[in-house]
């Protein structure tokens, strides 16, 4: 302790009297021992202090280079680590934007919004990105930048972040293949990045997930026997209703007015009976879309059907869970539905439907009710 303290005081010194070559180095003595020394974080605190003092007058090529000797460093002093990151240069703020341990979710935030498309580059190639921060650098990066942190195998990325990249791959074949090979991306977007993707990105992406290009149609195929088993249980009422509303279709009486009377007084069967209707899919592949809350199946079949915001909502109210979405969560769907191609919902429909009328040899083999 008395020995840091006397190397602090005389760095102290060196700001105060000592020449620019003196203060240069004393700024690579002081890092030396600060990277290769034990230091609790109110001394690191202090050692940054020093550190920002002895850098006032240095060159871009010094700045950089202290990047790069703080950049692995878990006593890098936040407060340095924080000037390098957010340099003009890439020089300087990339080693630490990459690598850095001490910059913390807020401060990756910050600079995605304020700093140049090199520095998001940086941040997309870091060892782990958390979800925060992939958000942003797929709404705000360039397509180098979405490309890189999709092919990072450290990022995490939620539903929006894929939302975003899937929209993003329909121009862009490197991102659709990228997206489509991550082990972790949900069905239904993949089943949206299909759509989108390229003839030459789709074969690859059928023979390299196999599992996924089948998870499409494991619903719609096993539909037919959960229906049977529905209905076998003796549920009546749930077949009169069927009869009712397939009557109405038949009569040309189904349409967004009756799915969204339907859905405000909360007739759920009657939903899910009218929407596979009109959706030409079997009507367990809806009722699940609803009763697990599926928000992007909800939203592409509204879209699909060119229903207007107002219905759309109504249904993704009649999924949630307690009825009940917060003010943020609706606002976020609405700017998604308000964005969403119909031409493109109706695609993605009409993979799902393929993979229902592929389904139906087997569905030939159980029992049909009528």
């Amino acid at each position: 302790m008395i020995e840091n303290g006397q190397i602090l005081q005389d760095l102290d010194d060196v700001i105060a009297r000592g020449s620019s070559e003196s203060r240069a180095k004393a700024l690579w003595h002081a890092t030396d021992v600060l990277v290769g020394g034990e230091f609790s974080e109110e001394q690191i605190r202090i050692f940054g202090d020093v550190i920002v003092r002895l850098t006032e007058e240095i060159e871009e090529a010094a700045r950089a280079e202290l990047s790069q000797r703080l950049a692995h460093s878990n006593n890098a002093p936040p407060k340095v680590v924080q000037m390098l990151a957010f340099d003009d240069s890439i020089e300087v703020a990339g080693p630490v934007l990459q690598f850095s341990p001490r910059l913390d979710v807020k401060s990756l935030i910050t600079n995605i919004r304020t700093k140049s498309q090199p520095h998001l580059l940086a941040i997309s190639r870091r060892p782990s990105v958390p979800v925060e921060v992939t958000d942003e650098l797929v709404t705000r990066g360039n397509q180098e930048v979405v490309q890189s942190v999709a092919a990072n195998d450290g990022a995490r990325f939620s539903d929006f972040a894929f939302r975003q990249m899937v929209k993003r791959s329909e121009t862009d074949a490197v991102l659709a293949e990228r997206v489509g090979l991550r082990k972790e991306i949900p069905p239904q977007m993949f089943a949206q990045l299909m759509v989108k993707a390229s003839d030459a990105v789709r074969r690859k992406l059928e023979r390299e997930r196999p599992e996924l290009t089948a998870a499409i149609g494991v619903s719609v195929a096993n539909a037919s026997g959960q229906l049977y088993s529905k209905f076998a249980s003796g549920q009546e009422s749930y077949l009169a209703l069927k009869r009712a509303v397939s009557e109405a279709h038949k009569a040309g009486r189904l349409n967004e007015k009756s799915i969204l009377t339907y859905a405000l007084a909360h007739k759920f069967e009657e939903v899910v009976i009218g929407l596979s209707l009109l959706c030409s899919l079997p009507s367990d592949v809806v009722d699940q879309a609803l009763a697990l809350n599926n928000r992007d199946m909800i939203l592409v079949l509204s879209k699909a059907l060119d229903f207007s915001w107002e219905t759309a909502m109504a249904l993704l109210f009649l999924g949630a869970e307690n009825h009940r979405i917060s003010s943020n969560e609706l606002d976020d769907l609405k700017a998604e539905f308000k964005r969403a191609d119909v031409r493109m919902s109706r695609g993605i429909l009409e993979v799902y439907q393929s993979h229902w009328r592929a389904a139906e040899p087997e569905r030939s083999r159980s029992p049909q009710l009528h």
